[in-house]
């Protein structure tokens, strides 16, 4: 599919082309003329353009999502090309923006926004090579750091310590950036470029420094927190974190797995709950929330009833949800504001089969994705779980993943999904039939591979071809086995795995230490 390009965007394309003529040329160009440079030079990977385009960048703003997303003069979004020679030129170009004192034009800079890059799986960049979120955080910090240290050492013209930019950007910290990231916090108030956190996410992490770098952040601006995977948050700190800082912007919220279990409560622990319920009632601008791989037992109602604001986004997979908790939900303000659904991890067919139906009925005008992995959805459900999702026009995503259907059953399915007219994307699960006879659901990872991938290759190119006879080339189906692709986690992948390796060394050396002195 190609996309139509203004004879504006034609002759910016050749002007930047030559990147020597460019960056000479600079100089005479109009202000006005910026944007659409920089949008040409970043389609085309001419990244010493982008850097001088930047260092002379002769607006008041510089809003990263609206110079790449569609424009008149080119449509197509770039905002989902995350190019590492592309993102490093512009960070590089704004630490020389404060450093160049020969720049034709006034220095008006005020705001830089990199809020809008979206890390996506599959990049259309030549060099192949991405710049995800971690990194960005990275080089943004080091270049601050960087900077300040110049300007102690250097003789610079005083107006350069005028210059005051604020950076939004989505912060992404591990151990490994840990002390660098910090050290760009600390020192803001004396850099030019002032980082402004607008989303933060941490992960592998001991709560000590958690707890010491979000009171850097500035929580006050803070829209998104996402505290995951190895950083041991549970109820008792998350209660402290809430009493101690106020999110008065937060509208997401995801927390670690194990955040909550239900099964050991003390009556301290109950309202301990209340408490965090209450906290979250005093956020009212918050509208997603995931509590995944807790266990919240008849307990949503007491943290979900404070909200004022009815939630959007809802993540309670692996919750051990009961049928209070759906019917709490089912009939909850929050019912008819859902656009995104996840109770993977519920037997739903056995459990509460007429209430999710219910809760689906209400959500169905607005919901955009929908999740049900590992749910126990077998073949004499698929016509029920037709008549629920008829009416969930607006759907875009539907998963599940997991569940024990057989080829026919996902045929049949497959060939209902062709008439809901916004959907994009669709997870569907191994065919029953490919696997082993006696093969038991949940399957463990062990197994999860052992089936028959010739057999399930020509199932899938079956569906494909109910797809395409459907006209709806612009579903794309899927098998992820290990779940759907996560930019943050495939970015940080290595320092996990060896965090992991490292946690199980551990425990290994406790349990042997333990059994020598039982010996």
């Amino acid at each position: 599919r190609t996309t139509m390009k203004s004879l504006r965007f034609i002759s910016a394309e050749a002007f930047v082309s030559n990147a020597e003529f460019a960056r000479k040329s600079l100089g005479a160009v109009a202000h006005d003329l910026f944007p659409l440079l920089f949008k040409a030079s970043y389609l085309l990977e001419q990244g010493e353009v982008i850097h001088d385009l930047v260092e002379n960048w002769p607006l008041f703003d510089f809003n990263m999502g609206k110079l790449l997303g569609a424009t008149l003069d080119y449509q197509e979004d770039l905002s989902h090309r995350t190019c590492s020679v592309c993102l490093e030129s512009c960070l590089t170009g704004l630490r020389d923006y404060v450093l160049n004192q020969s720049s034709p034009y006034a220095k008006k800079l005020k705001v830089v926004d990199l809020t809008g890059i979206k890390d996506v799986e599959v990049q259309f960049c030549k060099c192949k090579k991405t710049m995800g979120r971690w990194a960005r955080t990275q080089l943004l910090s080091k270049l601050c750091s960087e900077l300040l240290v110049y300007l102690q050492q250097a003789q610079c013209n005083p107006g350069t310590f005028e210059i005051n930019i604020n950076v939004l950007i989505d912060l992404f910290v591990t151990e490994r950036n840990y002390e660098l990231v910090v050290q760009a916090l600390l020192k803001k108030c004396s850099c030019p470029l002032k980082i402004c956190c607008v989303a933060f996410r941490s992960d592998n992490l001991t709560l000590q420094k958690f707890f010491y770098i979000i009171k850097l952040t500035d929580p006050s601006l803070l829209r998104k927190l996402e505290i995951v995977h190895n950083v041991h948050l549970e109820m008792e700190h998350l209660e402290i974190l809430f009493n101690s800082i106020h999110f008065p912007l937060l509208m997401s919220l995801t927390l670690p797995a194990r955040t909550f279990n239900v099964r050991r409560f003390t009556a301290t622990d109950e309202q301990m709950l209340t408490n965090i319920g209450e906290k979250m009632g005093e956020m009212t601008h918050l509208t997603e929330l995931s509590m995944s791989f807790s266990i919240l037992t008849g307990r949503i109602q007491k943290l979900l009833s404070p909200l004022k604001t009815p939630l959007k986004m809802l993540d309670v997979s692996n919750c051990s949800l009961n049928h209070a908790d759906m019917a709490y939900l089912a009939n909850s303000f929050h019912a008819n504001h859902l656009e995104a659904l996840d109770l993977s991890g519920h037997d739903i067919p056995e459990l509460y089969p007429s209430t999710f139906f219910k809760l689906l009925s209400h959500c169905s005008s607005v919901l955009r994705s929908l999740t049900l992995e590992d749910c126990n959805i077998q073949d004499t459900h698929v016509n029920m779980l037709i008549l629920g999702l008829s009416p969930c026009q607006k759907l875009q995503e539907f998963k599940f993943i997991g569940n024990p259907l057989s080829s026919q059953a996902l045929k049949h399915l497959f060939t209902f999904l062709c008439e809901l007219p916004m959907l994009k994307n669709v997870e569907f699960p191994v065919p029953r039939d490919c696997y082993p006879i006696g093969i038991t659901y949940p399957i463990d990872d062990a197994s999860l591979c052992r089936f028959d991938h010739q057999k399930y290759e020509r199932v899938a190119e079956e569906l494909n071809l109910i797809l395409l006879q459907a006209n709806r080339e612009d579903v794309k189906a899927s098998t992820p086995l290990f779940g759907s692709y996560d930019a943050a986690v495939q970015e940080t992948n290595n320092e996990l795995g060896a965090y992991l390796i490292k946690s199980f060394k551990e425990t290994l050396e406790k349990f042997t230490t333990s059994f020598n002195k039982m010996s």
